[in-house]
């Protein structure tokens, strides 16, 4: 049972907010780096507290229209702390930005949403967004958090240096009134793998039911460190790494940067993380290579301490077992797993418990490792329309092969093609301004349409199978769902990125951009000068990686392994247009981008 009860009664996030001030006021609420004083400093609940109601004096003071809107373009830290938990106490709705994201990308959000104020910290961000090509018709005010003295008008638009903005607050007025459990508590972007992204309209309702449905799943002791690293752009973050957390007397330490985020996860030491599987990734791929060092005798015994650790875990959650022999595990249990076991904890700060990956699936070889080495990663399901989860494992009943159980107020069926369709009070009120995109995304007898293909298990666990748009059919009727294979792909250290083509063609094909580091050995032992690009297209590397890629993913049938590859050192980014701001693959853009060598070659192998 986890901690929903504390909550019974509280339907707004500001009532969570509230509850915690009041009951942890003096416990340390947000850990954050001071960059000019080169520190770590910390607001306990109460000076959070204090800090929210300075920032609602400063929005009551703009007159503002009830529901109008807040667009907030900030780093994860207090700031954005304050700016959230504002706006959504005086009856405002909260328009994130993702702060890794093209400026053009936030323009049109800012204008799309009609955003009346805009919060960011550096005036840079504002000019770049200002000058992106949208009319931000709408837009009157613009907050700088990291500048301390402007407080000048542009063009129609006041803009506040931190200084002028919280002086606002200091006047005595009659604050707004508190929100509704039906009003909006965000519109929050689809990242938008194809085409513009769509404005999802989540209720405070919404968000309550999915953060008390969580906490039945995970549930975090008070005092618990969070370290928050994901963009608060992402609802996962945002439901799972923040309301959760502060509702439940945690602490939330902001990690400086995703560069730093190794050396952080050991200052911080947290207990708990939200994650998306590519941390797990680089962090196994970092012991992968330390074991390619090692004698053999090294990693011999690592994999031995893997695999005991992982008939343990079998044991513990009902999951077929490998063979092996008591004896040797019993040795392997005693003298072996603890050291290997620590090794690799301390990677996370040595205090970790609570390891929580969502966005994409979780390589089955990583989560072998993990949860053999006594770091049971918690797979979890679902999408910004349902705030985001829908179904999770938990601590006590943990398959890495699924996603878990769907949430206690969370009905799932499948429908059409096996399509997961979704029902409950986490669901979303549409989208912003998009009627018959809301009415699509519905079936005709209210359920949500996810545009996942899964199964359930005999024990009522959730399987992902693949998205309906993006499994590939080749021209032979075989049915492939390419995230799947990319990730297992990816799982080999060479490859950086993984990029699965075979549309209505005879076989599938592999776009790949190698990891430098890993490329230059790998040439030279082929006779090739890493720094030509034409080695990239020689046929000794291309016939090698080939090999190198079928044996990562040699869990999938032959027909669902690549034939022909094309090779590339240059990463796909957010920058360049070719990754979503939750980093995942934009296949319209990479298909064009690759068009014709996707052309060429299925010509040569065709």
């Amino acid at each position: 049972m986890g901690r929903s009860n504390e909550l019974q009664g509280l339907e707004t996030l500001p009532e969570l907010l509230n509850r915690s001030i009041v009951v942890y006021r003096d416990a340390e609420a947000l850990r954050y780096f001071d960059r000019a004083e080169s520190a770590w400093k910390s607001l306990t609940y109460g000076e959070t507290g204090a800090l929210v109601e300075q920032w609602r004096r400063a929005f009551a003071a703009l007159g503002l229209e009830r529901a109008s809107r807040v667009a907030i373009l900030m780093p994860n830290g207090p700031d954005h702390v304050a700016a959230d938990q504002s706006a959504l106490a005086n009856g405002l709705v909260p328009v994130p930005l993702h702060a890794i994201d093209t400026p053009g990308a936030s323009a049109y959000i800012a204008e799309d949403s009609r955003a009346s104020v805009l919060v960011t910290n550096k005036r840079q961000r504002w000019e770049q967004l200002r000058d992106a090509g949208q009319p931000l018709e709408h837009l009157r005010f613009v907050v700088l958090t990291d500048e301390e003295n402007e407080d000048v008008e542009e063009n129609g638009v006041r803009i506040y240096g931190r200084r002028a903005w919280l002086a606002l607050g200091e006047a005595d007025r009659e604050l707004p009134a508190a929100p509704r459990p039906d009003d909006l508590a965000g519109i929050i972007y689809t990242s938008g793998t194809t085409g513009r992204p769509k404005g999802v309209m989540l209720t405070h309702a919404n968000i309550v039911a999915n953060v008390k449905a969580t906490l039945e799943c995970v549930s975090p002791k008070t005092g618990d460190v969070f370290l928050s690293f994901l963009p608060l752009s992402h609802t996962f973050e945002r439901t799972a790494g923040y309301y959760l957390a502060l509702a439940t007397g945690c602490v939330i330490a902001y990690n400086r940067s995703v560069l730093l985020l190794a050396e952080d996860l050991k200052t911080v030491k947290p207990d708990v993380i939200i994650s998306v599987p590519r941390v797990y990734e680089r962090i196994h791929a970092r012991v992968e290579d330390k074991l390619r060092k090692a004698s053999g005798l090294q990693r011999r015994l690592f994999e031995a301490a893997v695999a005991t650790g992982w008939r343990d875990f079998c044991r513990k959650n009902g999951l077929p077992l490998e063979p092996g022999s008591a004896l040797v595990d019993a040795l392997v249990r005693a003298f072996v797993l603890p050291r290997v076991r620590e090794t690799l904890l301390a990677q996370f700060g040595g205090r970790l418990r609570i390891a929580i990956s969502g966005g994409a699936a979780l390589g089955p070889k990583i989560a072998r490792t993990f949860c053999g080495l006594g770091l049971p990663v918690i797979q979890g399901y679902g999408m910004t329309e349902t705030s985001p989860i829908i179904a999770g494992n938990c601590l006590t009943e943990n398959q890495p092969d699924t996603v878990g159980r769907p949430f206690c107020n969370v009905e799932v069926r499948l429908g059409e093609g096996d399509e997961i369709q979704v029902r409950g009070p986490s669901v979303m009120k549409g989208y912003w301004n998009r009627e018959d995109a809301t009415r699509d995304a519905f079936t005709p007898d209210g359920w949500l349409k996810t545009g996942d293909v899964g199964s359930f298990t005999d024990r009522g666990l959730l399987k992902i199978r693949g998205r309906i748009k993006e499994i590939i059919v080749t021209s032979t009727g075989e049915k492939i769902p390419p995230a799947d294979l990319e990730n297992a792909i990816e799982s080999d250290p060479l490859f950086a990125q993984a990029y699965v083509v075979g549309e209505n063609r005879p076989y599938l094909g592999l776009i790949a951009v190698l990891n430098p580091t890993e490329w230059k050995p790998l040439a030279e032992s082929l006779g090739l000068d890493p720094e030509d690009p034409a080695a990239l297209a020689a046929p000794a590397a291309k016939t090698t990686i080939l090999k190198r890629a079928k044996a990562a993913a040699a869990g999938f049938p032959n027909y669902a392994l690549p034939r022909a590859t094309v090779l590339t050192l240059e990463p796909w980014t957010i920058e360049n247009g070719l990754l979503t701001p939750t980093l995942k693959l934009k296949r319209g853009p990479l298909s064009e981008r690759f068009r014709d060598e996707i052309a060429a070659l299925y010509a040569t192998h065709g």
